[in-house]
């Protein structure tokens, strides 16, 4: 507040001094303005004041942007999307520290900043305002809280139904729209978080202001789902980094600090107070102030993390985000099967992609976005190049590819219409399962995934069994990435380094940004590898057709500008006519403990992994190393009343139902 008030003439885009200064006054008057709501302290609504006259000398003034982006563009910024974040808070503060301006004063700021602002965002950007999708979001949002803060109901009612007041747009048409009935977001976390933030603060509002419209149950209380989904979405406190995602954004960000006080305030759930600590920030409203006595008061409980399936699309029938948990602590083994639709432009060719957590660490990992947010000299804090090219292309995730294409060739309008075939979501103490099929990713191609998590006590820890499959004509190239977090150690093969020089293992769709590092072939159709990340060993014991070619793969290559991280995977391949299956079991095993010198089981209990088959019925029999025998049965039957039978090693084993464990201490016959 002792410094001078800047306010520059817009100049530069994302990242630059008067991108940022801006987008740091709108803080500022924001954050004064909650400060005199809170404490009554004159001072604090005399600074907002000043900044929003100042504000109001000049933006008439100004013309569009100059570093303008090709779509939306802003006049204070380079998209307007800034601009609704901009106004979203000092309209906030206007309306907090109105009654202490005078009426020449308040005249000015409504009239040359917010009503000029609320326009420009309105009638003058029809296709945001109306547009459902996060922009239209933040400005819808943004002009209905100008609406309040100035008693212009006619903002108020173009924000909730549209620009001609229909309701075919509008923020009540988004609520509709871009959230699933259990609260996903189309986009997934990354810009559910982000979107979050103008839905719980206008719906706020709306709800102070027009109780009877009853917002917060609209839908079955769709906004109070979407901020439990959006925490669920997290590990470590980081949101899982699917589709296009900055993967050090997590529930810290302001968007869900506002979503959890907003929420505790509606539903007194003690969970989300240690969710509020693990945030260990709080906003400067009353919602935020009653968190933190309730936390200083000794409230706080567990949140209750727990696996589920999220449904995608408006009426949660396009795929779903899979959430596989071993158990209720936040940092114990968690498996993301990502069967959800394609997710807009935003959204990645990862069908069925798979993501593993565990010890607080990404194990099995996503690339998500490649992009430096607001780093000017990284291509202006724009997605870079690779993006499209790599981070969005099918071999980035953990996924099947086949002849080095990506998943619907790369056509996000052909994606935007095909999400997976859902299988049975199955959440039993020893049994976790989630599967999905889908016939559009590649022409006259069925592929589908069933991923397991499996408690035996011939494992100290559950173990993640993997069954990726595809039938198809002709013969094809199949490839399943792995792509892992910590440092290779040990494989069942010889591994065949290039040491002296490397080549890109392609030419397009993403594999030209992969160094070929190594291949060997696998051993008697089973590859095991292990890896160290921190103090755990993973081993991934993969049942492979013959021949399958190990391939270790590394990102970096074509890329003369250092844009990609080098991390490590490594890709199943197999060329082969009539499908492929890959079996694999994951397994967290041992300790390695560098401070007391001492490493404990970093050899794999896995000896053998087999898959047998007999029609839709298959087994997939893991032998330990000390002769156990652990079995997966699955059917494509969903009828649990149905009986199912393979014969394994010469002995019949038969189940009821789609899903079914035999457990090491059974000690079946034939099969020991």
């Amino acid at each position: 507040m002792s410094e001078p008030i800047i306010v520059p003439v817009p100049k530069d885009p994302g990242g630059g001094y008067t991108h940022e200064k801006h987008k740091a006054n709108a803080t500022v008057i924001y954050e004064a303005g909650q400060i005199y709501a809170l404490t009554g302290e004159e001072k604090f609504a005399d600074f907002a004041g000043q900044l929003l006259l100042a504000y109001a000398d000049v933006y008439s003034d100004w013309d569009l942007h100059p570093a303008q982006k090709e779509q939306s563009p802003g006049r204070m910024f380079w998209q307007n999307l800034n601009e609704s974040m901009f106004l979203l808070n000092v309209s906030q503060s206007y309306g907090a520290i109105k009654e202490t301006l005078t009426a020449d004063q308040r005249t000015k700021i409504e009239t040359d900043l917010l009503r000029n602002m609320a326009d420009f965002l309105s009638e003058g950007s029809p296709e945001t305002f109306n547009k459902v999708h996060n922009h239209g979001t933040w400005a819808t949002a943004a002009v209905g809280l100008t609406g309040y803060a100035i008693d212009e109901p006619e903002y108020v009612e173009q924000a909730l139904l549209g620009l001609d007041k229909s309701g075919e747009a509008g923020f009540l048409k988004q609520m509709d729209k871009l959230f699933s009935p259990d609260g996903y977001y189309n986009e997934g976390p990354y810009y559910q978080r982000f979107a979050l933030m103008p839905f719980v603060i206008f719906a706020q509002e709306v709800e102070r202001n027009n109780p009877e419209r009853k917002i917060f149950e609209k839908r079955d209380g769709i906004l109070k789902k979407a901020i439990y989904a959006t925490i669920q979405q997290n590990y470590g406190g980081l949101f899982f980094p699917i589709n296009d995602a900055i993967k050090d954004k997590g529930i810290a960000t302001r968007e869900l600090v506002h979503g959890v006080a907003i929420a505790y305030d509606l539903t007194g759930d003690k969970g989300l107070l240690s969710i509020a600590q693990e945030q260990g920030r709080f906003m400067l409203t009353a919602e935020s102030r009653r968190v933190s006595q309730d936390i200083v008061a000794g409230k706080t409980e567990a949140f209750d993390y727990k696996s589920m399936r999220l449904g995608d699309g408006e009426n949660g029938t396009e795929g779903a985000l899979d959430i596989i948990r071993a158990s209720n602590d936040p940092d114990d083994l968690v498996v993301v099967a990502k069967n959800t639709s394609q997710g807009l432009g935003h959204g990645h060719f990862d069908k069925m992609g798979l993501l593993v957590y565990d010890q607080g660490y990404e194990v099995l990992r996503d690339y998500g976005a490649a992009r430096f947010l607001n780093i000017e000299a990284k291509y202006g804090g724009h997605y870079l190049p690779e993006n499209n090219a790599y981070a969005k292309q099918s071999v980035a995730h953990n996924t099947l590819v086949i002849d080095e294409v990506s998943h619907f060739d790369g056509d996000v309008d052909i994606g935007n219409q095909n999400a997976p075939s859902l299988g049975a979501f199955v959440d039993e103490p020893n049994l976790k399962v989630t599967s999905a099929q889908i016939e559009t990713a590649y022409d006259n191609v069925t592929f589908a995934r069933t991923v397991a998590l499996v408690e035996d006590k011939a494992f100290n820890r559950p173990v993640i069994i993997d069954l990726v499959e595809a039938d198809a004509q002709g013969i094809h190239q199949y490839d399943l990435p792995f792509h892992y977090n910590g440092q290779l150690v040990d494989t069942n093969f010889n591994v065949a380094a290039y040491t002296d020089s490397r080549a890109p293992l392609g030419t397009e769709n993403g594999y030209q940004y992969l160094w070929k590092v190594a291949a060997s072939e696998a051993v008697n159709g089973l590859s095991q590898i292990t890896f160290l990340l921190d103090k755990t060993f993973y081993t991934v014991t993969s049942s492979v057709p013959d021949n399958t070619e190990i391939i270790f793969a590394e990102t970096g290559a074509t890329d003369p500008n250092f844009n990609l991280r080098r991390e490590p995977a490594f890709i199943l391949r197999s060329q082969k006519p009539g499908g492929v299956s890959y079996a694999s079991v994951i397994e967290p095993h041992g300790e390695y403990n560098a401070t007391s010198e001492y490493t404990l089981e970093s050899h794999s209990r896995v000896n053998t992994v087999t898959r047998f088959e007999a029609g839709s019925d298959q087994v997939i029999l893991i032998e330990t190393k000390s002769g156990q025998t652990v079995a997966f049965g699955l059917s494509d039957d969903t009828n649990e009343t149905e009986s199912h039978e393979v014969v394994v090693n010469g002995q019949a084993l038969t189940w009821m139902g789609q899903y079914h464990i035999f457990h090491s201490d059974l000690h079946l016959e034939g099969v020991q």
